[in-house]
Parts: C-alpha cells; sequence; structure tokens
C-alpha cells in the first residue's frame, strides 16, 4: 500500500475529518483521498449514507455540496411526482426514502429547508423564464375561441379590469410575442382606448363564435 493510500484509510478511520486533517496531505494525496470518499459515498444508501457525510461533511467542497443538493432534490421530486401519480396521493416520507434511496432525514431536511436554499430562487427564476411562451400560449389560444384562455389572457395582462373613465391596464412583468411584435405593459399603456377596444373586440369575437359552437 502506498503512503497515499496508508494516510487515506487512517482519515477514513476518523468519526469526524477536519480541514486541519487534510493539512498533511500533497496536492496528489488529497485527490486520492476526494476520489476515495466519492466512490465510497456514490455506493451508500440511507442512513450509511448520511453517516458518512456526517464524517466528510467539514472538508466537502461548496461546488459538491450544490451537486450533492441538485441530485438530491432531482430524486426526490421524481419520487414525489412518480409516487402521487401511482398512489394517488402524497407519500410517506418513509416510501419516498425507499424510492430514492435517501434516508428519512435527509428528505424531511431537504423538504423544511427547500425554501431557503439559493437553489430555491434558481428553479423560480427558470420559471420566470418560462412566463412568455406561457402568455404567448394562453393569447393564441383566446383568439380561437378558447373562453377560458380568454379570461385567463385578460388577468395576466390585466386589461380585463375596466373603469368608467376608461379601461385600465394593472401592473404585470408578463409579455408576449406575436410574430415580430413584441406586446407588454409599457407597449398597452401607449395605445389609445380605441385601440385597446380593438384588441378586445377580437378575443370576443372568437369568445362568441365559440358560445355559438357549444
Amino acid at each position: 500500500m502506498s503512503d497515499a493510500a496508508r494516510k487515506t484509510t487512517a482519515l477514513l478511520l476518523k468519526e469526524k475529518i477536519t480541514q486541519e486533517d487534510l493539512l498533511d496531505l500533497d496536492e496528489r494525496e488529497r485527490a486520492l483521498f476526494f476520489k476515495k470518499t466519492n466512490k465510497i459515498f456514490s455506493k451508500l444508501k440511507g442512513v450509511e449514507r448520511d453517516a458518512f457525510w456526517d464524517k466528510i461533511e467539514l472538508v466537502v467542497h461548496q461546488q459538491t455540496r450544490n451537486m450533492l443538493w441538485e441530485v438530491n432534490h432531482a430524486k426526490i421530486t421524481h419520487s414525489i411526482s412518480a409516487l402521487m401519480e401511482q398512489y394517488r396521493r402524497m407519500p410517506t416520507k418513509q416510501e419516498l426514502a425507499e424510492h430514492t434511496g435517501l434516508s428519512r432525514l435527509t428528505i424531511s431536511r431537504h423538504i423544511r429547508d427547500y425554501k431557503a436554499a439559493p437553489q430555491y430562487l434558481a428553479d423560480w427564476e427558470q420559471f420566470r423564464f418560462m412566463t412568455s411562451k406561457v402568455l404567448a400560449t394562453v393569447f393564441s389560444g383566446a383568439v380561437k375561441g378558447d373562453v377560458k384562455a380568454a379570461r385567463l389572457y385578460f388577468e395576466m395582462v390585466g386589461a380585463q379590469n375596466q373603469q368608467t373613465a376608461g379601461t385600465v391596464i394593472n401592473e404585470q412583468n408578463n409579455y408576449i410575442q406575436i410574430n415580430n411584435t413584441v406586446l407588454n405593459q409599457e407597449t398597452l399603456k401607449r395605445l389609445s382606448n380605441e385601440q385597446l377596444n380593438q384588441i378586445e373586440l377580437i378575443v370576443n369575437k372568437g369568445l362568441l363564435q365559440e358560445t355559438k359552437m357549444s
């Protein structure tokens, strides 16, 4: 056994590995140590996985922590979706543990701390990024006569709220793109009441056609 392998084995026998424990390792020995720990960790499940994480947690790089969080999140969300489809109810923590290979403790902590995690905001930014596509789809359904889509469209862009003084446009950050034309709140505010009414008439015409067909 090489000197680097002996040092790695000795560290893994410790109850808790700290940054100070790594000071005696050179670059090659550190690489071997992390390669070994990654290999061990990837094969463990449940409480054994938790126990090994507790051992190495203080020396794990932040990038590795983020990757592990994302892997756990993907496993948990996939399992919740799959088990809800199978059982027609929200799965228990035990069922999630069996399906993911994670421990009940890991699952409970992940769900509890999800909103406080930086990745939570990143997830929402991805959803916000897709807003324009969803809004364009709603608009497309509205002009084809889909009543529900038309109502949802008006709610999203604020064009449904009218008062006697004229059309009121609520503040929104959404927009849609029709071919090369972008329609957002600033664009709507620059339109006259007559122009806004023309847009409404187009949609209402589709609604009338839908009503006659129903």
